[in-house]
C-alpha cells in the first residue's frame, strides 16, 4: 500500500495555503487508496507551540479531513540522533563556525533557488565527543554530482545540491535538527513512499533525495502542486498578512471553505459548498489549476485576483 503524509509546520496558525496543501494532499490519497499521515512538524524550539499542533489538528478535523495515525516529530529524537551517528560514521558531519553576517556576504543566488552556502566550513572536523559535544551547527558534505528527483508534475528538479545550494545544516545551533534531515528521516521510518506538497518546497528536493542516498533510505515519488500568493507575490503565509484559520472559521463554515479551496485549485467552475468527499470523484491532477494563485483577504472573504 502507498503512503502517503501531510506534513504542516506547527509554528503558527494555518492559513489558507496550509489548508488548500492538506485538501490536495488529502484527495490524493483517499483518491489513490493510500493510506495517510498526518505528521506535526515541531522541532522548531523557539516558535513550535503545544497549542498550535493543537489547533492544527482541530482546524484540519473542522475542514472534514482525517488521518489515518497523526504524528509529531519532536517524539522522535532517538530516529534523529541514530541518524546524526551515521553521518558522523560515515565522517560527512562538520561544524559550522560562519556567522550570518559572514554568510550575507559570502553567499549568492543559486540559480535564482534562494542563498548558497558556499562550504566555508567543510574543512573542520567534530572534537572530541562528536557531534553531542559539539555547540556549534552542523552541515553534511553532500557528495558532489547532479541528482535529477522525478516531480510527477513536470518539475525539472535536477540539481548539483552541494555546489548550487551548498551543504545542508542539519543540527541548528540551539540543539535542534534541522527540517532538511528530520524530513527525510521520518518519511523513511513511516514507510512514505509518496509525497505531495506545495512548490515552494521544491527546491529542497534534490539535497533531500542527496541525504536519503548518503543514509541508504528510500526514494518516495514527488508531486508539487500551486501555491496561493498575496498580489506582491509572496507565498500566502500568515507573516505576509494572509488570514489565519480563527478567522477564515469566523467568516466561513467548512463546507464553504472547502468550496472555496477547490475553485482556488481549478477542481470547482464556482465555489460552491462541498464535503471534501465531494471532491473526491471528479479529483484528478489535470483538473489542478499549473499555476499559482493570487488571492485576496477583503477583511469577510477570499477573493481571486486576476493579473492582467
Amino acid at each position: 500500500m502507498e503512503i502517503c503524509r501531510f506534513a504542516p509546520s506547527t509554528t503558527g496558525p494555518a492559513h489558507p495555503g496550509t489548508l488548500l496543501a492538506a485538501l490536495l494532499c488529502w484527495l490524493d490519497a483517499r483518491r489513490r487508496g493510500a493510506r495517510l499521515l498526518l505528521r506535526l512538524e515541531d522541532l522548531d524550539p523557539e516558535r513550535s507551540r503545544p497549542a498550535f499542533r493543537a489547533r492544527m489538528t482541530e482546524d484540519l478535523a473542522w475542514l472534514g479531513l482525517d488521518f489515518d495515525a497523526v504524528e509529531a516529530q519532536h517524539a522522535f529524537a532517538a530516529r534523529h540522533a541514530a541518524a546524526l551517528d551515521r553521518l558522523e560514521a560515515l565522517g560527512v558531519l562538520y561544524p559550522c563556525a560562519c556567522t550570518r553576517s559572514r554568510l550575507r556576504a559570502e553567499s549568492d543566488a543559486a540559480l535564482g533557488r534562494g542563498p548558497r552556502y558556499p562550504n566555508l566550513c567543510r574543512g573542520r572536523s567534530l572534537g572530541p565527543g562528536g557531534w553531542r559535544a559539539s555547540p556549534e551547527p552542523l552541515r553534511v558534505a553532500l557528495p558532489p554530482g547532479r541528482v535529477a528527483p522525478r516531480d510527477e508534475g513536470g518539475l525539472d528538479l535536477a540539481q548539483d545540491p552541494a555546489a548550487e545550494v551548498g551543504d545542508p545544516i542539519v543540527r541548528r545551533r540551539d540543539g535542534a535538527l534541522a527540517y532538511q534531515l528530520a524530513v527525510v528521516v521520518d518519511d523513511a521510518a513511516s514507510g512514505v513512499t509518496r509525497v505531495v506538497r506545495g512548490r515552494d518546497l521544491a527546491a529542497s528536493t534534490a539535497t533531500q533525495l542527496a541525504l536519503q542516498r548518503l543514509l541508504g533510505l528510500p526514494e518516495p515519488t514527488y508531486r508539487h502542486h500551486l501555491l496561493l500568493r498575496e498580489e506582491h507575490g509572496v507565498k500566502l503565509a500568515k507573516l505576509h498578512g494572509a488570514v489565519g484559520a480563527e478567522e477564515l472559521r469566523r467568516a466561513y463554515d467548512a463546507s464553504a471553505l472547502v468550496g472555496w479551496l477547490a475553485f482556488a485549485a481549478g477542481l470547482a467552475a464556482r465555489p460552491a459548498p462541498s464535503a471534501p468527499r465531494a471532491l473526491l470523484a471528479g479529483f484528478s491532477w489535470q483538473r489542478v489549476h499549473p499555476d499559482d494563485r493570487v488571492v485576496r483577504w477583503t477583511g469577510s472573504a477570499l477573493e481571486l485576483v486576476q493579473i492582467s
